[in-house]
């Protein structure tokens, strides 16, 4: 059975960085998977008229990429992406019809968010990503299903919060 770890959390809170620590980690202790940056998968501009949230393309190119990736013998994916913890349905589809999913959700305090949003965000879209990390982190916060664990990240480096999340799967 394909297992998926799936990093959520509101912009700017760490999950590129935790979910790139995670998949070096996993390298070092020889554990197979592959990692894909949630983002990329559905980045069309514009989305599609039938496809606002861009929700279906995603789904369509995650399974295309899951169909791969197993094809070559994985069973493990690491996924970061805001909202990916939401979407436990959309993962079971994608990887197959079943899949064990752990969820994970980063949280962060507002201060260390724009903090980091700051750093990042050299170019024109600081405001907008502000803003979309504000409205998501109590939206998540509200709507993540039981089960999803939730590891702060605040005042920590990302191999300690790497490790954490790998405890979270009972891969390592």
């Amino acid at each position: 059975m394909p297992e998926a770890l799936l990093i959520g959390g509101r912009s700017g809170v760490g999950k590129t960085t935790v979910g790139w620590e995670v998949s070096g980690l996993l390298g070092e202790a020889g554990i197979a998977h592959c990692h894909v940056e949630g983002d990329t998968v559905g980045n069309v501009v514009p989305p599609p008229a039938d496809d606002p949230h861009r929700s279906r393309i995603t789904e369509v190119n995650l399974t295309a990429m899951w169909a791969n990736f197993a094809a070559i013998g994985c069973t493990r994916l690491v996924y970061t992406n805001t909202a990916s913890v939401l979407e436990p349905e959309m993962f079971e589809r994608a990887l197959g019809g079943s899949a064990r999913l752990t969820r994970v959700m980063l949280t962060a305090a507002d201060e260390t968010v724009a903090g980091r949003l700051g750093g990042r965000e050299i170019g024109s879209e600081l405001e907008l990503h502000l803003k979309r990390s504000a409205f998501m982190a109590p939206y998540l916060d509200e709507h993540v299903p039981a089960g999803t664990i939730r590891i702060a990240t605040d005042g920590r480096t990302v191999t300690e919060i790497a490790r954490d999340v790998i405890a979270a799967t009972g891969w390592g």
